[in-house]
């Protein structure tokens, strides 16, 4: 891992519920603040900056950045719906990889609005018309629905048709993820939840129910990536963590093609990823201690615990039932609480995984440390659609 690519700094503000945050501009250079303190870098070391939201305007990234510093960095705007605080990452670290830049600044962002996602434009072809027209053909379309519980409700119920697993077995996702967040100040929702509770809750679609979605948030995270080389002449090797592998992919005909709702809502794309990042590491899944994963509706943790490989294809019941995916067990899977109780302020997600990597690679996670943990994932997908997957080693 020597002469790879290295994070130096991580930040994050505490993420909040719609409408209660600061201005996204105001988190934002709090993330980066922190982010460089952690490094012990100031704002005027970065060579570039990469700036990812969904719902902002052009240069909302300058708007953020300016408050640190008007010395001329260049500042690229991203975005890639919910991949989009990770794709700046991804592109923070070709910077330096390449031998671009030295230091690269990856900030993440996001001021959401209570209430599903939608969009603000009725004047043109929606992103997402190729999905859509395949859910519409596999399980039609319901105009009353939320868009995004489409999407993950009918991969939940194609995955049961295939493999059987109960409505229980996806509530226990949700009682995890609060068992988990219940340790980490920086999460949303930290009370404890029963299966019962889960099951109980408000009906969103498909068997899908309230505490099985990820909710509205906001907030901010960002990370320092400097080069090996640069980190070793300032003495930053020591707290830093490698990007020991990193891929980003998009969707290709096997998302669509077949009709398959898992393949199209990420899993081609994620294995797909998965694959090439830990050959760039030369590990494989198994090696993992710590997996920080896109959760945003429960049936996409279990299609992503098979497409990073983390259990069998089809093995994700008996995954969760062993309690292989949390403390004790195989992989200990969003130790942060993961979108469903962290939260998914949609440009800053990637990020936000990235820093508990980070944070639990260099041992600084607190209650929620995984013991000896030496090699992370972070995985990270927008719908319409990107993936990246990153790993980490220490």
């Amino acid at each position: 891992m020597k002469d790879k690519a290295r994070i130096a700094g991580v930040g994050m503000v505490p993420f909040t519920k719609a409408g209660r945050s600061a201005p996204y501009d105001a988190m934002g250079a709090d993330a980066a603040r922190q982010a460089l303190a952690d490094a012990g870098l100031p704002y005027g070391e970065v060579q570039q900056a990469y700036v990812g939201f969904v719902i902002g305007d052009t240069t909302s990234g300058q708007q953020a950045l300016y408050a640190l510093g008007l010395n001329g960095t260049p500042i690229v705007n991203v975005n890639n719906a919910c991949a989009s605080g990770s794709t700046a990452l991804f592109l923070a670290h070709q910077a330096v990889a390449s031998g671009t830049v030295d230091v690269a600044l990856a900030l993440g962002f996001e001021q959401m609005l209570a209430g599903a996602l939608a969009s603000p434009f009725n004047d043109r072809p929606g992103v997402n018309g190729t999905l859509n027209a395949m859910v519409a053909r596999v399980q039609g379309w319901d105009e009353k629905a939320p868009i995004a519980a489409q999407y993950f409700g009918g991969a939940g119920r194609e995955y049961q048709r295939r493999y059987g697993m109960p409505d229980e077995v996806f509530a226990m996702i949700s009682v995890k993820s609060r068992r988990h967040a219940a340790r980490n100040p920086l999460a949303v929702f930290r009370e404890p939840t029963t299966v019962e509770e889960v099951l109980a809750s408000a009906r969103i679609h498909a068997g899908l129910t309230k505490l099985q979605c990820c909710p509205p948030t906001c907030g901010a995270a960002a990370a320092v990536v400097v080069s090996a080389d640069y980190a070793s002449r300032h003495g930053l090797s020591g707290r830093s963590v490698a990007i020991a592998g990193q891929a980003l992919t998009t969707d290709a005909g096997a998302s669509f093609e077949a009709g398959d709702m898992i393949a199209g809502v990420g899993a081609d794309m994620t294995r797909r990823a998965a694959r090439s990042a830990y050959r760039q590491a030369g590990i494989g899944a198994d090696e993992l201690h710590v997996v920080e994963l896109h959760d945003c509706f429960t049936p996409n943790e279990v299609i992503s615990y098979e497409a990073l490989g983390l259990c069998p294809e089809g093995g994700a019941e008996r995954f969760i039932r062993d309690g292989a995916n949390t403390y004790g067990g195989r992989v200990v899977t969003n130790p942060s609480g993961g979108l469903l109780s962290k939260g998914h302020p949609l440009g800053a997600t990637g990020l936000a995984q990235v820093a508990e990597i980070v944070w639990q690679l260099r041992g600084e996670a607190g209650e929620r440390q995984v013991p000896g943990a030496r090699l992370g994932l972070a995985h990270n997908v927008g719908i319409g659609g990107a993936c990246v997957v990153t790993v980490l080693a220490r």
